[in-house]
């Protein structure tokens, strides 16, 4: 009788060893994967129509790029505005930032215009197309429209890289890139009845040069 207790208490302890031994020698169950970025930043829902968001964001924005270089004819002779500061030159830089990521909002879909209003595309020889018209042309060629984003974001880049150079006269030139690029694509997709007027003046000055200090 002891002998048994004995056997079954021995039995007992080896198969608790072994369950133990096999539970631990297990492996760690894997790690959840991570949701996927789509999950984490959800779907964008638009506020403000397309000419909204150029008026209230992205117009302002490119300003500190646009106004960033110029020069006055004055008495004394021409005088160079330029960045100069830390701070004028955060002021590039946040314009910058601005056009780079802003620019990308044009890509959720929203409505062209505020409700109403159908820009100055009423009565012969409209200057503007009405939002209607230009969601044609979207339609039409939706691969145009994300070329024309992509070029507005390039020179965004290019400038951020002007920054971190503090070039001046790069950075004039990145503003004549950003005027043809907002250009570019408003002769598309807002007043394409200028393009014969823009592309003629083009002739006359392909690129606007810096003024001679006398």
């Amino acid at each position: 009788m002891r002998n048994c207790f004995r056997h079954t208490v021995v039995g007992a302890a080896f198969l608790f060893v072994a369950f133990a031994t096999t539970t631990c020698s297990q492996p760690a169950p894997e790690p959840k994967a991570a949701p996927a970025k789509s999950a984490l930043i959800g779907e964008i829902t638009p506020v403000v129509s397309v000419k909204e968001l150029m008026e209230n964001m992205i117009d302002p924005l490119s300003d500190n790029v646009f106004d960033a270089v110029w020069w006055d004819n004055t008495a004394k002779g021409i005088e160079e505005h330029k960045p100069v500061t830390d701070e004028d030159w955060e002021k590039v830089k946040t314009g910058a930032v601005g056009i780079v990521e802003g620019i990308e909002l044009l890509k959720v879909p929203r409505p062209w215009t505020p409700a109403g209003d159908l820009n100055d595309s009423q009565g012969p020889n409209a200057p503007e197309l009405s939002p209607t018209q230009i969601q044609a042309k979207l339609d039409k060629d939706p691969v145009l429209w994300i070329a024309k984003i992509q070029a507005l974001r390039n020179v965004g880049l290019e400038v951020l890289e002007i920054v971190k150079k503090k070039d001046s006269n790069a950075l004039w030139q990145a503003g004549g890139d950003l005027d043809e690029a907002c250009e570019a694509c408003h002769l598309e997709y807002w007043y394409p009845g200028d393009r014969a007027t823009v592309e003629a003046e083009k002739k006359f000055k392909a690129r606007i040069e810096k003024p001679e200090k006398k």
